[in-house]
């Protein structure tokens, strides 16, 4: 091992067994750790061929030790697991978290990250809006503050994105449910914000074009973040209206669906696989209420715990390499199907 070339923190830490946190602390003032622990690190500097990055180091110096995460919306069950898993590692590594919501628009959203901006944080973890977004401010503030994108990509901003591969949530979706029952319709907002959104739409008609079979959009004009209220009151037209074909429905996000399921319990439609069943539903993104649903809720989970671990990794590193890579990189975790009740 000795004279290996280290490219970065995360190598020395593991070929000195000395924690990442502690490197960091001790590279931002060495009198900062104890004597031993200091003796322990400039002798591994000494055996290995390792030289941090000396003006990330200094320019930390400059700044407090904050980690910014903005979500879209605090109250959005998703957004606060994600934002807690990332809190979590934030404070394991050292760091104190600030959290901001956007509620929604892009005002709120340039709002925080000129909050954000007035901490002097090392780094921000954003999930954009999407269509919503003021592309061009979020790009100008990730060229000032190291920013990783998570969740929901803008094309070409920031210098790193970690999310869900959208393809993998629908083929497993589209395929699942003609595989064993009718094809499915596909229950929507005519005009989303989120490009996650965007993209499942996209892979829907995809897929049932590859399988040979017509795609059927079933949309509600509507717009903001009651999902469920959206998802209720399309459900009720769109059931009242005879807008499916087939008897199965696949919503684009599952707060969507948790709406639509409420509105079949309304109407008087049995959901599920059994005897006495009228329809078969299943969202995306694996909810944390889609499990207390009654029915159960049939969904394609996002892998919460990877996009928060690789989102924080890789802005650590992005922090380190001085708020620049040498190309823009791009992180996506396929999904996971979850079968219950509903479908």
């Amino acid at each position: 091992m000795e004279g290996r070339e280290i490219k970065n923190m995360e190598e020395f830490a593991e070929v000195s067994g000395i924690s990442r946190p502690t490197l960091s602390k001790y590279f931002q003032d060495p009198d900062s750790v104890r004597q031993s622990t200091r003796k322990r690190v400039e002798r591994a500097l000494q055996i290995y061929d390792y030289r941090p990055n000396i003006f990330a180091i200094n320019q930390n110096r400059k700044l407090t030790r904050t980690i910014g995460i903005v979500v879209p919306n605090l109250a959005d069950p998703v957004f606060a697991e994600i934002a807690w898993s990332i809190e979590r590692r934030c404070l394991e590594a050292g760091y104190r978290a600030a959290l901001f919501g956007s509620h929604g628009d892009s005002k709120g959203e340039v709002d925080a990250l000129d909050s954000l901006q007035a901490l002097r944080p090392s780094g921000v973890l954003i999930a954009p809006l999407g269509r919503l977004s003021n592309k061009d401010y979020i790009a100008q503030f990730c060229e000032k503050v190291p920013t990783v994108l998570f969740d929901r990509d803008i094309d070409e901003v920031g210098e790193a994105f970690v999310g869900s591969d959208n393809a993998s949530f629908i083929n497993q979706s589209v395929e699942y449910l003609t595989r064993t029952g009718e094809a499915p319709c596909f229950f929507e907002v005519k005009n989303p914000a989120n490009p996650n959104s965007i993209a499942r739409r996209l892979g829907y008609k995809k897929a049932m074009e590859a399988l040979g079979l017509e795609p059927v959009f079933v949309q509600v004009d509507d717009e903001g973040w009651e999902f469920e209220r959206i998802g209720y009151e399309g459900g009720i037209s769109a059931i009242e209206n005879r807008k499916f074909p087939t008897n199965t429905v696949l919503c684009s996000n599952d707060r969507l669906a948790i709406g639509f399921l409420a509105a079949c319990y309304e109407k008087g439609l049995r959901v599920g696989r059994g005897k006495g069943c009228a329809m078969r539903v299943a969202g995306h993104d694996d909810h944390p209420q889609a499990r207390y649903t009654c029915p159960t809720l049939t969904t394609v989970a996002h892998e919460y715990g990877n996009v928060s671990n690789c989102g924080v990794k890789t802005l650590f590193e992005l922090i380190e390499a001085g708020g620049r890579f040498d190309q823009r990189r791009a992180t996506l975790f396929p999904a996971r199907l979850a079968l219950r009740e509903s479908a």
